[in-house]
């Protein structure tokens, strides 16, 4: 009887820590749940890479992301990118990126994303890249963006949402 206690109590404390690592990247501020926070492995000397992460506002007052910060990279910019004319475009949301009450918002690739510029060093798949996003009311939230590998779609263990912003068919 004591083995069985002893194993059942060993697989619990195992089933914690799964649970536990498979939500890495979440982070609440105020109202403000972040989940899936992720990027992709980067080539040897590139300078930019994208985080991608999912923000719920819990709240009955809109909010705005508004900023982000990391040792990763000098510089981090919330970005969209969208059509215009048949052409891509890539710009800075030098307003912020509105997030409504009740609503979620997804960055991912092909559209809002947060943008890592002159990166210090390479991404590496398994790494966690810590960074700090500035909210306009909730204030500031430090996470983790899992690097995935160089293709990834989405951060592991995701279901996939069936849309592909790549732009591959």
């Amino acid at each position: 009887m004591k083995n069985i206690a002893h194993t059942l109590a060993c697989c619990a404390a195992m089933l914690a820590l799964v649970g536990s690592s498979a939500h890495a990247g979440d982070a609440t501020v105020g109202d403000i749940v972040i989940t899936q926070a992720w990027s992709r492995a980067t080539p040897s000397g590139a300078k930019v890479a994208g985080g991608y992460l999912t923000i719920e506002n819990k709240g009955t007052a809109p909010d705005r992301l508004v900023g982000a910060a990391g040792d990763i990279a000098g510089k981090l910019e919330v970005h969209e990118m969208a059509m215009n004319n048949g052409v891509m475009t890539m710009r800075e949301l030098d307003k912020g990126l509105p997030i409504e009450p009740g609503k979620t918002v997804k960055l991912a690739p092909g559209g809002h994303h947060l943008m890592l510029m002159d990166l210090k060093q390479p991404l590496k798949e398994g790494d966690k890249v810590p960074v700090t996003l500035q909210f306009e009311k909730a204030g500031k939230v430090t996470l983790s963006l899992d690097v995935q590998s160089v293709g990834a779609k989405g951060p592991a263990g995701a279901a996939p949402s069936g849309h592909d912003h790549s732009g591959k068919k």
